[in-house]
């Protein structure tokens, strides 16, 4: 991915509470002090009124310095942008910042260093060259730098960026003034996503129920089926029939029509032991998985709906003026799991880049029950309100009874039936998953995406 993309947000972020101008005096500005202070007390003790005077010398000289700095800010507009616009989890992105000066002065002798998040690491304090007056009417390259630097955030998020800090000395270099210049901006982070073996639909056994009803529906409808060739269909598609009617060759449509369905149940609760802990690591690899998975199924053509078992955080996100993106909130109420919520839909290029770019937002989250938390609850929804049969991959860290209920009941809707259950997860729900027929799959924190996709495979070929 290589657009270029930045986002700003409008209300204060924590970065740029954390910049606050900073005006110090240098190391030597420090020594002028110190050796003014240890002369002005000596002076004192033993009324010398020569060294008194070089005493006070020594210390009004940096005092006026740390002044200067302090009455002269600097007037300027920076911009920042990314390359990609959105980067997955431990790849590298381009931060390109143009720094241009406002004021009628020359700017010289600056340095800048730009702030981030925690976990964005970015580099030190570095020279800026000298930019030329504003150019009011022709803006042009000598009053504006360009800088840029990479960061590789390692873990998924949105992570603000900014705002830039821009410093500068005085002639005699006894003081140093920094100033927080411009607003921060976002850089999505993503899921990694790992390709998977396969063409999409190798574990599940087929393409969904609505396929399975139209193929049978339609065995012998080959003329209501075919097209005209165009560039780029596959020639296991020609519909020899219809090619040898019409004198050209003819497609088949059929996997167009026919929009195979698939079903992904993410845990995003905080622990269904109540008192447990989050399972960072496990979570992050379970949004990898979920991720992963996701990308295979919606590049195999399938429409995907994603279940979260905590309430949802993956509906479309709201804009308001500005260009703010303001994601769903998940505490305004929602319930979540198959109990509540209902699934959010994807399918398509589209669908994917949606889906991967709201991951990048989800965190784990209480589940919000009304009544008891044993799936006795009379007013929640049951799970074979879902209604159809389609393949189904659960990534479960760690999910309490009534989840443990829900996704019993929801085996009979689910074909074929695979969950990845982390070493997170309570012995008796793994029991009762499997007695229930789902093909339980083992991993921890360590185990690599590809490698429980290929477990899961192994371990379906070995039952059939």
């Amino acid at each position: 991915m290589s657009m270029t993309r930045s986002m700003t947000r409008t209300g204060p972020t924590a970065p740029s509470r954390r910049a606050r101008r900073l005006v110090r005096p240098t190391l030597r500005g420090a020594a002028f002090l110190g050796v003014g202070a240890v002369l002005f007390v000596l002076a004192w003790t033993y009324d010398e009124r020569d060294l008194l005077f070089v005493a006070g010398l020594l210390l009004l000289v940096p005092t006026a310095a740390l002044g200067f700095v302090l009455v002269h800010p600097l007037r300027m507009a920076v911009s920042r942008s990314f390359r990609p616009g959105t980067v997955p989890a431990g790849l590298s992105a381009t931060v390109t910042i143009q720094i241009q000066n406002l004021a009628p002065a020359p700017l010289l002798g600056l340095r800048w260093r730009d702030t981030a998040a925690r976990g964005v690491a970015v580099p030190p304090s570095q020279p800026l060259r000298g930019l030329a007056p504003a150019r009011v009417r022709r803006p042009g390259a000598a009053d504006t730098a360009v800088v840029s630097y990479q960061v590789r955030p390692p873990r998924r998020g949105v992570y603000p960026i900014g705002p830039l800090m821009v410093g500068r000395t005085d002639p005699f270099g006894l003081a140093y003034s920094e100033w927080p210049v411009g607003a921060p901006h976002d850089l999505t982070v993503t899921p990694a996503v790992t390709p998977l073996p396969g063409n999409g639909v190798s574990i599940t056994r087929g393409e969904g129920s609505r396929h399975e009803r139209l193929r049978h529906l339609n065995n012998d409808s080959d003329e209501l089926i075919a097209r005209e060739y165009r560039p780029g269909d596959p020639m296991r598609r020609v519909n020899w029939p219809a090619t040898a009617r019409h004198g050209e060759i003819m497609v088949r449509q059929e996997e167009q029509r026919s929009h195979p369905e698939a079903r992904i149940i993410l845990d995003t609760t905080r622990g269904g032991r109540g008192t447990g802990p989050g399972h960072d690591a496990e979570f992050e690899l379970a949004i990898e998985l979920a991720a992963s998975i996701a990308v295979h199924l919606l590049d195999g053509g399938f429409r995907l709906d994603v279940v979260e078992l905590g309430p949802c955080q993956l509906l479309p996100a709201r804009s308001r003026p500005g260009d703010a993106r303001v994601p769903h909130d998940p505490d305004d109420g929602r319930r979540g799991g198959l109990r509540g919520d209902d699934p959010v839909s994807f399918t398509g290029p589209e669908g994917t880049l949606a889906l991967i770019d709201a991951l990048a937002n989800v965190v784990q989250s209480d589940r919000v029950v009304h009544g008891r938390d044993d799936g006795s609850n009379p007013g929640s929804r049951q799970a074979a309100a879902l209604g159809r049969q389609i393949p189904a991959f659960a990534v479960l860290v760690d999910i309490g009874t009534a989840d443990t209920n829900d996704l019993v009941a929801l085996r009979g809707l689910c074909q074929p039936a695979v969950a990845f259950v982390f070493d997170t997860m309570s012995g008796p729900a793994i029991e009762r998953l499997s007695e229930a027929g789902w093909q339980c799959v083992p991993l921890t924190a360590m185990t690599p995406v590809d490698a429980a996709w290929a477990q899961a495979g192994q371990d379906r070929a070995e039952t059939r």
